[in-house]
């Protein structure tokens, strides 16, 4: 796992540090690691070129006192201040260095080693001015590698959001992620995410998976596995007007690598199901757990159907129409599936509430009803009743689709067959599905999609 912090979480952990150490700063350590990538961006040189974009505040504080370092050893640095009032200690100490103050006119047509971006930290607001704009469209025309400090100017530390930003090769950031380094799209501006040790403890950071742990997670089949022993998954999922759910589920549940998957919804599904994937088997039988209320619709035995399922005491992932019908408690390690609209009725409260903080809401949810809870979305959010929250490793808003949430049911469902906690299976398929959009862009449906499940696998434990 890795750790990521909003902007105020960051600070809170920035004031402790303070707080512990009184009289010192933490900018000098900063922009020594600032240096230090910069360094390794530039290669074993001396006498490259490099342009320091400054604004106002500690962000473009560390960037003067990086360049300070980066001009002591050699490298030839030019300062273009922005935004604000540069910071006035660093900006003498540069100078003295022999750093040379430039213009925006004398940076176009210019060529540079690398660009280091201290103009706009945390705290900045959305978007960046036109200098800026230009300076960064010459930078990516001209083939100049980036390197931002803390987050590419332009971004919002706790958002996914991008209006203009600054194209960053690396991202250099301290003590941990922040949201924008992981939320797409703003994700994509942030290039490689360096996270440098500046000896400030973000406490209360939350983990978020990452590839390395999906691919530790991963159930493997070993040479003496069947399809028992790898896991039956059944789904009662589909109705007459919406056999499509069926489908779509049945496909998630078969490229995620169950030993077997059982459709015991009504016949039109199973006809359905066949006739797309002829390997599962059509009626009631073992499983080792149930993927209920995908396509249900709202008729008036659904609660009748899921007491069915709950009844048999496997592991269940209740989604979409069966969230309507749910007891108070239910059986343990069983997934709730919800997104903000089907959560914020679950809890009785404004869908804006939930959309304001998922991840509250979705640790609310888990306690209320004693259950895992996988609270889809831009950021997937998965809580536990113990407590235990974790952020599913993000993708591209393309998969916000109808259809996307029958798949990852059908994921969850196979996971669970195979004896998964239900928390590790829901960040499991979650990121899966996730991480295979990333590998795959463009608006590819959720059954495409679904297609392309074993390769990320492969890949992931290649």
């Amino acid at each position: 796992m890795t750790t990521v912090c909003t902007a105020d979480q960051m600070r809170a952990a920035e004031q402790t540090w303070f707080d512990a150490h009184p009289g010192k700063d933490l900018m000098a350590v900063a922009a020594h690691a600032v240096a230090v990538e910069a360094e390794q961006m530039l290669g074993a040189h001396e006498g490259r070129r490099v342009l320091i974009l400054v604004g106002g505040g500690d962000n473009g504080g560390d960037g003067l006192f990086a360049a300070t370092e980066l001009a002591s050893s050699g490298h030839s640095v030019e300062l273009l201040s922005v935004l604000g009032i540069p910071q006035a200690e660093g900006w003498r100490a540069a100078l003295a260095a022999g750093c040379r103050q430039v213009t925006p006119t004398d940076v176009l047509h210019q060529r540079y080693d690398l660009a280091v971006d201290s103009v706009l930290g945390i705290g900045g607001r959305p978007g960046i001015p036109r200098v800026l704009m230009r300076t960064d469209e010459w930078l990516v025309k001209s083939g100049t590698p980036v390197l931002a400090v803390d987050l590419p100017s332009g971004l919002v530390a706790d958002s996914g959001e991008v209006t203009t930003a600054v194209h960053a090769a690396v991202t250099i950031t301290f003590a941990s992620r922040k949201w924008c380094h992981v939320a797409h799209p703003a994700a994509r501006r942030c290039g490689d995410v360096v996270v440098a040790d500046i000896g400030v403890d973000v406490l209360d950071a939350d983990d978020l998976v990452t590839r390395e742990d999906l691919a530790h997670l991963w159930p493997v089949p070993g040479p003496r596995s069947d399809k028992y022993s790898r896991g039956v998954v059944g789904l009662d999922t589909g109705s007459a007007q919406y056999s499509g759910a069926g489908v779509l589920g049945a496909l998630g549940a078969l490229r995620t690598g169950p030993g077997m998957v059982r459709c015991a919804g009504p016949d039109n599904v199973g006809d359905r199901v066949i006739a797309r994937a002829p390997s599962v088997v059509v009626g009631e039988g073992r499983v080792q757990a149930w993927v209920v209320g995908s396509g249900w619709g709202s008729a008036p035995g659904n609660a009748a159907r899921l007491d069915r399922r709950l009844a048999d005491g496997v592991p269940v992932v209740v989604d979409a129409d069966a969230l309507a019908v749910l007891p108070r408690r239910i059986p343990g390690n069983c997934l709730l599936t919800p997104h903000a609209g089907e959560l914020a009725r679950m809890l009785g409260v404004d869908r804006s509430e939930v959309e304001a903080d998922p991840r509250g809401h979705c640790l609310a949810g888990a306690r209320m009803f004693a259950a895992t809870v996988l609270l889809k979305g831009s950021i997937q959010w998965v809580a536990t009743p113990s407590g235990d929250v974790v952020a599913a490793l993000p993708g591209p808003a393309w998969t916000g689709q109808a259809g996307s949430g029958d798949v990852l049911a059908g994921m969850c469902g196979t996971l669970l067959a195979t004896g998964m906690e239900a928390r590790d299976a829901a960040v499991c398929a979650a990121s899966l599905q996730a991480l295979t959009a990333t590998l795959n862009p463009g608006p590819w449906s959720p059954d495409q999609l679904a297609n392309r499940f074993p390769s990320t696998i492969a890949e992931l434990l290649g």
